[in-house]
């Protein structure tokens, strides 16, 4: 896989994730079940209190207080520091960018002021997670169980050490992945509707932008020197998000191992597309680096420069997310329909 190009888009190219998302089954942690936890988020610890939270694989965790060292995802992290929760100890993940900057997904992280227990896939730094004296550890989960970022060969010692925490971002609406992380945040003592109106002014505004746009019809893909990848808008929690809004996101005919179809650049023209959300991250190639592509050059939406940065792994916060939507509402605003 392509390190984090992979992280959620080409994931299943080699067979169901095996290698970024082949992470195994999971041990259930935590003390055990309580009655007052539930699947909608569980409650307690926003004064110090005891936690109580139950993740999206069923899991209860249970704690005597609070847990002020926490270890999460980068992007998990930064998620819940827009909510308010600021009790990191540690990440694993992309904190730092290729040139030595923060990578976009770590948001208002402070690279200083946390352990990096490894920047890259498969760097976890157990016996640095261990020095921390970590109380939980908190991840996404892309498929089933399988906690992301977590590597499968040294995933028994890592979940030994604490409680862990898993919660869907794939194959479910955005809202509903932004309710869960605003869960968590409440029973981490943040505030779980911190960015909400931004994000609903901003949603608001992409439905505004559809009705005013004529139907304009919406690709997402990533780009590799040998493959388009065209996203499935069912397994992409933003895409789907979009859909509900009434954008129409392309859905490929042949999807691949789950998440895309992979065109070869000889067919990449497979579908006609007024607007192309392309991924934006450094491990895909961008506009410039697609320019000599003779099919890319050719499709309509880049002959008429409608092209929108597209983050493809999100933030999942309000604040995280509304950005990405205005960017969306402000693209359809300007966009005009160049397919028939």
């Amino acid at each position: 896989m392509r390190r984090q190009l992979t992280m959620a888009l080409t994931v299943s190219r080699r067979g169901l994730l095996a290698g970024v998302l082949g992470l195994g089954a999971l041990a259930a942690c935590g003390d055990g079940t309580d009655p007052a936890a539930s699947g909608a988020g569980g409650g307690g610890g926003g004064g110090g209190g005891p936690f109580a939270f139950t993740d999206d694989r069923g899991t209860a965790v249970n704690l005597g207080a609070t847990p002020k060292r926490v270890v999460a995802y980068v992007g998990t992290a930064a998620a819940l520091h827009d909510f308010g929760v600021s009790a990191f100890a540690g990440t694993f993940g992309p904190l730092k960018a290729a040139d030595g900057g923060k990578d976009p997904l770590a948001g208002g992280l402070d690279p200083a002021k946390v352990e990096s227990l490894g920047n890259a896939w498969g760097e976890f730094n157990i016996e640095k997670y261990a020095a921390l004296r970590p109380e939980l550890l908190i991840t996404n989960m892309y498929e089933g169980n399988q906690l992301w970022y977590v590597p499968e060969d040294s995933k028994d010692k890592i979940l030994g050490l604490a409680p862990s925490i898993g919660l869907t971002v794939s194959r479910t609406s955005l809202a509903t992945v932004i309710q869960r992380y605003a869960d968590l945040a409440k029973a981490l003592g943040g505030d779980p509707t911190a960015g909400k109106a931004q994000f609903d002014t901003a949603a608001a505004a992409v439905r505004a932008a559809v009705k005013a746009s004529g139907g304009l019809k919406v690709l997402a893909a990533s780009a590799s020197p040998d493959l388009l990848y065209v996203c499935d808008p069912k397994v992409y929690g933003e895409l789907s998000y979009y859909r509900e809004l009434g954008v129409e996101v392309i859905a490929p005919t042949a999807v691949s191992g789950g998440y895309f179809e992979n065109l070869s650049w000889e067919n990449a023209d497979k579908y006609k597309a007024d607007v192309i959300l392309l991924d934006n991250r450094s491990q895909a190639l961008q506009p410039k680096d697609l320019a000599a592509k003779p099919t890319w050059a050719s499709l309509p939406a880049v002959k008429a420069a409608q092209i929108v940065p597209w983050q493809s792994e999100p933030r999942f916060s309000y604040t995280g997310c509304a950005g990405a939507l205005d960017t969306l509402a402000k693209a359809l605003s300007g966009a005009k329909k160049v397919t028939t």
